[in-house]
C-alpha cells in the first residue's frame, strides 16, 4: 500500500515544523500549509488524512472542514488553541473526526493519527478481502461500493461515516453491533454526541443500497444479513 498522504494547515513556523517530522517518521507523505487560502485549493488532491488548526490566514478551519467534507469527505483532526469547548463541539458537529487543544505532544497527535488511518484504511488480511452481498462489490482496500446489477456497474455514493458503517457490519455478516460500538468505530471513542446519529447514517445507507438487509435491533443496534 502506498504511504499515507496527510495534510497538515498551520500558520505557526516552528509547531508546523515539529509536527512534519514527527509525522515524517511514520514514513507518511507530509505537506504543510501555512495559509487556509493554499489549503483550499489543495482538496482535490484528496489527502488521507487532514489536520487542521482553527486560526488561519486567510480561509479558516472551519471553512476548510466545510469544503473538504463537500467534497470527498476525508477524516479531519482538529487543532485549536483557542476556546477548546466551543471548538470541539462546532467541529465534531460539522464533521471532524477528532480534536486536539493546545498544546499537546506531538505523540498524542501520532497516536490519533494512526487510530483514524487504521480505522479507514486499514489493510489486515480480513479487511482485504472484497465481499459480494445482494449484487454489491465492497471493496474494503479502495473504500468502495459498486452497484453490479446497474449497466455499467455504478459506484454507489457513499460519505466516509457510511463506508464506516458498511465495512464494520460486513466485516461479520449476521453479528449484532451496539449502537455504542457502532460509534466507536464510526465516530471515535471521543465523540460525545447524540446515540440518534447511527439511525440517520442507517437510514442513508438504506436509501443508497436498498437491497442489503440492514436489521434493526430495537434498543440494541443493528446487524446485516446474509439475504
Amino acid at each position: 500500500m502506498e504511504p499515507y498522504l496527510v495534510y497538515l494547515v498551520e500558520d505557526e513556523d516552528n509547531l508546523s515544523a515539529v509536527l512534519k517530522a514527527y509525522l515524517e517518521k511514520e514514513n507518511w507523505n507530509v505537506k504543510v500549509f501555512n495559509d487556509g487560502n493554499d489549503a483550499l485549493e489543495a482538496i482535490e488532491d484528496k489527502p488521507h488524512l487532514w489536520i487542521l488548526d482553527i486560526m488561519l490566514p486567510g480561509t479558516d478551519g472551519y471553512q476548510l472542514l466545510k469544503a473538504i467534507k463537500e467534497t470527498e469527505d476525508r477524516p479531519v483532526i482538529f487543532i485549536s488553541a483557542r476556546d477548546q469547548d466551543l471548538d470541539r463541539v462546532l467541529g465534531l458537529e460539522m464533521g471532524s473526526d477528532d480534536y486536539l487543544s493546545k498544546p499537546f505532544l506531538p505523540q498524542e497527535l501520532i497516536i490519533r493519527a494512526k487510530k483514524i488511518l487504521n480505522r479507514i484504511y486499514g489493510t489486515s488480511n480480513q479487511e482485504q478481502k472484497k465481499i459480494e452481498l445482494n449484487q454489491y462489490l465492497i471493496d474494503p482496500i479502495g473504500r468502495t461500493v459498486t452497484d453490479t446489477l446497474t449497466t455499467g456497474e455504478e459506484v454507489v455514493d457513499l460519505t466516509t461515516k457510511e463506508m464506516d458503517l458498511i465495512l464494520l457490519l460486513t466485516g461479520d455478516i449476521g453479528k449484532a453491533f451496539s449502537r455504542e460500538k457502532i460509534i466507536e468505530f464510526v465516530w471515535g471513542e471521543n465523540y460525545f454526541g447524540s446515540e440518534r446519529a447511527v439511525d440517520d447514517v442507517v437510514r442513508r445507507v438504506r436509501k443508497k443500497m436498498n437491497r442489503i438487509h440492514l436489521e434493526t435491533l430495537y434498543g440494541y443496534g443493528y446487524r446485516i444479513l446474509s439475504s
